[in-house]
């Protein structure tokens, strides 16, 4: 249905430009689209943070508004530019004409129509609209399905492409293609079982150590059933350390997996973290009962709504490249946080139940094992709150005062991270 939709607007642009334009006008308006969903994809998040201060209610329809509104708005503007300079229309003669007015508004209409489908995957839809790139029990981002010819992804593609070269910031090198890697996908994944969990926390919801938060699965951490752990070939499992904020819990307290993603770039690479492209990796798993690694699907839903007190702390397990290292951390569409370097053996800590607040604030070499601390009985559920021992204060309380700016926080929104503060380095 997308595929036919795309030909019926790519074919009105070509009889368009072929019976009212000229080549050049046809020329002329590719690249103003081009340069208009440039500064759409580079503003869209401020300008949705702009707008939901003002209209909270529309929230989760901010991003798409603010986008379609950009884009429009800088389209017209170009537009009226180029008719206020080129007033006489420029005909490059007959054959030229009538083949470059229908090819041009076939290029036209393509672009237009990545803008429209990433338009709509910004959208509080169900994730099968406008069209199902993934299935609906365990989705697996390796294998996604894709329209006829995929402009969303040429468009995001070519966006980051640009972001991490000339459109680059010059103090501060950040690239679209690093914060968002796989864009689409994570629209798609974020919007699963979209009518069960938010697609917006509204509020920094994460926090992550400054040290030590991720590190390589150790050898003797065995699955649910007590088998010793298998990752694909290529790939190690690394557990990323996360901790759900407690005054978050009403807009993050059920989510899937699939919210979740690590954003990993080049192990050794030269220059600033955030620069180049980016790998997105998502959640295998967790460090469940027992501190035995739970593989769960992407789809499942986790419910805290329940859970009171203490922040929760996760070990979430992914399967990163063995030529890759975790950079980012996401969660959900507006949290992004730096997570630290990869810890040594000698300097990893020990693994924690999901649920279980570790020994520290942060993990430390020397932290107290995951058997000493309290851990949920076999048959709690995922997130069910558990008593936090004796004396243990939460991330929130312990990192008060001078600390509690060097913390990695959730940023809001992500757009921030091209044109505005720096992301919070651990």
């Amino acid at each position: 249905m997308v595929s036919l939709a795309m030909l019926a607007i790519m074919a009105g642009c070509a009889v368009f430009l072929y019976l009212k334009g000229t080549l050049a006008q046809g020329i002329v308006m590719i690249f103003n689209a081009m340069i208009a969903g440039f500064v759409a994809f580079g503003f869209f998040e401020i300008a949705s943070t702009y707008l939901i201060k003002y209209s909270p209610g529309i929230a989760p329809w901010a991003p798409m508004a603010s986008f379609l509104l950009l884009l429009i708005l800088v389209f017209a503007v170009l537009q009226a530019v180029e008719m206020q300079i080129n007033k006489e229309k420029i005909d490059l003669g007959p054959t030229p004409e009538q083949i470059g007015r229908p090819v041009s508004g076939l290029v036209l209409g393509y672009v237009a129509t990545g803008y429209l489908l990433i338009a709509a995957a910004m959208a509080p839809l169900p994730s099968q609209y406008p069209y199902p790139r993934f299935g609906d029990r365990n989705p697996s981002p390796s294998s996604p399905k894709k329209p006829l010819l995929s402009p969303d992804g040429f468009i995001t593609g070519l966006f980051g492409t640009v972001s991490k070269g000339s459109l680059s910031p010059i103090r501060e090198p950040k690239s679209f293609a690093m914060l968002h890697a796989g864009y689409v996908d994570q629209l798609y994944l974020n919007r699963h079982k979209g009518k069960e969990v938010q697609l917006m926390t509204g509020s920094p919801a994460i926090d992550v150590p400054r040290k030590a938060g991720v590190w390589n699965a150790p050898e003797s951490l065995r699955d649910a059933e007590g088998k010793p752990l298998s990752a694909p070939a290529g790939t190690n499992l690394m557990l990323v350390r996360v901790t759900l904020k407690r005054n978050a819990f009403k807009n993050s307290s059920k989510f899937t997996l699939s919210q979740w993603c690590l954003v990993c770039g080049l192990k050794g690479g030269a220059g600033h973290p955030l620069a180049g492209k980016g790998q997105a990796a998502y959640p295998a798993g967790y460090i469940g009962s027992g501190g035995r690694f739970e593989r769960k699907s992407l789809d499942e839903v986790t419910d805290l709504s329940k859970v009171q007190g203490d922040p929760i702390t996760m070990d979430l397990g992914f399967h990163v490249p063995t030529n890759l290292v975790p950079v980012l951390l996401e969660f959900k569409r507006d949290n992004v946080v730096q997570v630290s370097a990869p810890a040594s053996p000698e300097d990893a800590p020990q693994p924690v139940p999901f649920g279980a607040p570790p020994a520290t604030p942060e993990a430390t070499p020397g932290s107290e094992p995951a058997e000493a601390q309290a851990a949920p009985p076999a048959n709690a559920e995922p997130g069910a709150q558990q008593p936090a021992p004796p004396g243990t204060k939460s991330p929130k309380d312990s990192n008060k005062g001078k600390n509690r700016n060097k913390q990695g926080k959730g940023l809001s929104p992500v757009g921030q991270s091209l044109v505005g503060p720096q992301v919070p380095e651990n």
